[in-house]
């Protein structure tokens, strides 16, 4: 079976591993508009960067990486307002969010290759 291209880049495994660690950690939370949104914004990044990398071009492909990186920012707000309200722990959230933060730079370095670049 052919590989695409997006599955071989790091940001999109890096994301779509947070996605699913966040999405186990928040099962048991009964705050169900929070968990629908935290979840919603958290698949955003891997689907948002898998459909940009299986357009045409470079520009399109940017379009969705900064979709993608602003979808990382509203999850991070989510998981600080997770944190404040005793949804997961502090320590555990923090993880989160620095892995989120690090997926957020990788995004900035991706974007940056893909505007100068013509595919």
């Amino acid at each position: 079976m052919r590989v695409l291209g997006f599955e071989r880049l790091e940001v999109w495994k890096k994301s779509s591993r947070l996605s699913v660690d966040i999405v186990k950690a928040l099962h048991s939370c009964k705050n169900y508009a929070l968990v629908d949104q935290i979840t919603r914004s958290s698949l955003s990044i891997p689907s948002n960067i898998s459909e940009g990398e299986e357009r045409e071009t470079a520009k399109e492909s940017a379009r969705f990486l900064y979709i993608a990186k602003g979808s990382c920012g509203e999850m991070i707000t989510q998981l600080y307002i997770a944190i404040e309200l005793g949804y997961i722990s502090k320590e555990q959230g923090m993880a989160f969010v620095q892995d989120a933060k690090h997926i957020s730079v990788m995004l900035a370095k991706l974007i940056k290759i893909r505007k100068g670049t013509v595919r």
